[in-house]
């Protein structure tokens, strides 16, 4: 049967529609009747004469689509006459809501494929004369900071000169809106005028009325137990009698669950019962379970098998402090740590911790005793948006490290004789491979980042960076600089695809020899499951003249990953990864990086994707020993909990 092609002009296109339903559309009462086989598959939609707007937008407000190429996880999508009918009055809403209010489909056509089992569908627009803004402006927002006013003055204007788009309006009303009322004018209102001003053009006018100045009233807290007022007051950032602002309620509300306390968290203004200039506030609280104990075990092809437990009390002795015990084994580290955090240091923002460990760490190229305490001061910095939704966090830290490390190297790196020098230089003691180290380091952190989802990012960004002294003025062997950078950026496109990107560099820099002045313990290494995953754990690295990896001092890495959503929870991902170490500071040699590539498996668990992948080596170390033989597979498999980053 030869394909077959209806074209019809507006004034049928709902004749057509009932007539396609009968046809070729299969709606779900005759698909619950005769079996998913009976639809009618969508094999492309192609939009034409769409040309002053952006047409991913277009294709955006519609619910038929093209089903997916990608063979075996791509959605297949089908056609539903009701549905289609509802896609041509959103494309012209559309069109009107964009400035065009004349728009109109002119023809559509949908083409029956041989077996009768797809269709093509070819949608024609007619966008007629844009309707443009010919002026815009703004009053009523004197009561603004000057400067704040003015921005939002030119922020109007510039909406002239362009067709009237108007979720751009309202997003500048809002905008308007929410400044006010975050200057003290709960009751402020924005209204926007529309006038004829010539032929397809209009002016705007956006009128703030402010309404009167107000003040945060009395606050009452309802549902705490065993949580002082002293606590959550101390938590809002607002008092009675300060100037009514949104933001800090938003603010508020995010301490309060940063805490850890409660499990629900209300914070409500009664602006409609504002009197006398203030306005009163009500906050319930619910609060959760201040004794925690977890018990958690897995297995990864690095750790192998792993078991942890954990006991903590996030109100000890009151005032939200934190105390903290967790315990480890695997094959990989094992061990015990403590933890103690008291938040409100001087300000609501600012928090103190202090640790402790013993941890045991067996590397491939060393085993690491580790007995140590560290220091810690934290400021937390919280932004909003215009919308006032969360989406930047600044946390800056600066510690101090005490720790006494007894090491010893591989037996492999014992026996290389062309070690024996390095081992020497390192303190080691050059018949058993063993030393010991007293390290006392300042630290700097910071890190920044706009993502809503740590365990599993589909947007945003985040950017670390990490500044380390030990040495000079600091009792202690060690003696060096250690400076890393790191940033991710994460970009969903639809509800299915994430391209996520890493890149990380790091160097160590002494006045001494880097071979004296930095432990073994902390030279850089790459391979495994979250960083180079054609290698194994430790496996990237300088090498001994007879191939072992014995680490470097100056490194940089980068990944690309690809994800794509298939079948429910299940994921795929294709993935490339870059980087090398190298034995000098700053040595940074991009010519000489190491690449694998591969695909791999994502199954999302209320903990985190559980992962599979699968890399090959694209660029092999000639040389390199693996178990004291050289390396024959170029491949690996990484079995593991979380995103690779």
């Amino acid at each position: 049967m030869p394909p077959t092609t209806r074209r019809h002009t507006p004034r049928t296109i709902r004749i057509l529609s009932a007539v396609a339903a009968v046809l070729l559309l299969a709606g779900p009462v005759r698909a619950q009747e005769q079996g998913a086989d009976d639809l009618i598959q969508v094999e492309s939609v192609e939009l034409e004469g769409v040309e002053a707007v952006d047409e991913a937008e277009v294709r955006g407000v519609m619910s038929t689509r093209a089903s997916s190429w990608i063979p075996f996880v791509g959605e297949t999508r089908y056609l539903d006459r009701s549905t289609f009918e509802a896609d041509l009055d959103r494309i012209l809403a559309f069109y009107r809501d964009h400035g065009f209010p004349d728009a109109r489909v002119r023809t559509f056509s949908v083409d029956l494929s041989d077996d009768q089992r797809s269709v093509d569908i070819t949608i024609v627009i007619d966008e007629g004369p844009a309707l443009v803004v010919d002026r815009a402006g703004l009053t009523g927002v004197a009561v603004l900071p000057g400067g704040e006013a003015a921005a939002l003055e030119r922020d109007v204007a510039a909406l002239a000169g362009s067709p009237i788009n108007r979720p751009e309006v309202e997003a500048t009303r809002t905008a308007v809106l929410r400044a006010l009322r975050d200057r003290g004018y709960p009751l402020a209102m924005v209204t926007v005028d529309e006038e004829a001003a010539g032929d397809q053009r209009v002016a705007l006018e956006m009128t703030a009325e402010p309404g009167d100045a107000a003040v945060f009233g009395d606050i009452v807290i309802e549902g705490n137990a065993s949580v002082g007022e002293r606590v959550i007051r101390r938590a809002l950032g607002f008092e009675s009698g300060d100037q009514f602002t949104v933001s800090d309620l938003g603010r508020s509300q995010r301490r309060l669950y940063d805490l850890d306390l409660f499990q629900f968290v209300n914070l409500q203004a009664r602006v409609e019962e504002m009197a006398n200039g203030a306005v009163p506030v009500r906050l319930t609280v619910a609060e959760a379970d201040h004794r925690r104990v977890r018990f958690s075990g897995g297995y990864g092809t690095q750790e192998r098998l792993r078991g942890e437990a954990s006991w903590r009390h996030v109100n000890f002795f009151g005032g939200a402090r934190t105390l903290g015990f967790e315990g480890k084994w695997s094959s990989l580290d094992r061990g015990v740590r403590a933890d103690f955090t008291q938040p409100y240091v001087l300000s609501p923002d600012l928090s103190f911790s202090a640790g402790a460990e013993s941890w045991f760490a067996n590397e491939p190229a060393y085993d690491l005793d580790t007995r140590g305490v560290r220091l810690a001061m934290t400021r937390q910095f919280v932004s909003a948006d215009s919308s006032g939704a969360f989406t930047t966090t600044t946390t800056l830290s600066g510690s101090v490290l005490h720790e006494a490390d007894d090491f010893s190297i591989s037996s492999d790196a014992l026996a290389d004789l062309e070690f024996r020098d390095t081992l020497i230089a390192l303190g080691l003691d050059p018949r058993t491979g063993s030393g010991r180290v007293r390290l006392t380091a300042l630290s700097l952190d910071l890190r920044r980042s706009t993502t809503a989802n740590v365990i599993n990012s589909r947007s945003g960004y985040v950017l670390v960076g990490h500044l380390e002294q030990a040495g000079g003025w600091l009792p202690g062997e060690a003696n060096y600089v250690e400076t890393t950078i790191e940033g991710r950026h994460y970009m969903a496109f639809g509800d299915r695809v994430v391209i996520a990107n890493r890149l990380q560099v790091g160097s160590f820099v002494s006045p001494d020899p880097l071979g004296e002045s930095v432990p073994f313990f902390k030279r850089y290494f790459l391979g495994g499951s979250n960083s180079l995953r054609g290698w194994g754990r430790f496996q990237v690295a300088p090498l001994t003249g007879s191939g072992l990896p014995i680490g470097g001092h100056s490194m940089l890495e980068l990944s690309s990953e690809l994800r794509l959503s298939a079948f429910g929870d299940l994921g795929l991902v294709a993935f490339v990864d870059g980087g090398n170490v190298w034995s000098d500071a700053w040595d940074l040699d991009l010519s000489s990086l190491r690449w694998n590539a591969g695909p791999g498996l994502r199954y999302l668990t209320p903990i985190g994707p559980v992962r599979v992948d699968l890399a090959f080596q694209l660029t092999p170390i000639d040389g390199l020993l693996v178990d004291g033989e050289p390396e024959s597979r170029r491949w690996r498999v990484h079995f593991s909990i979380g995103q690779a980053f």
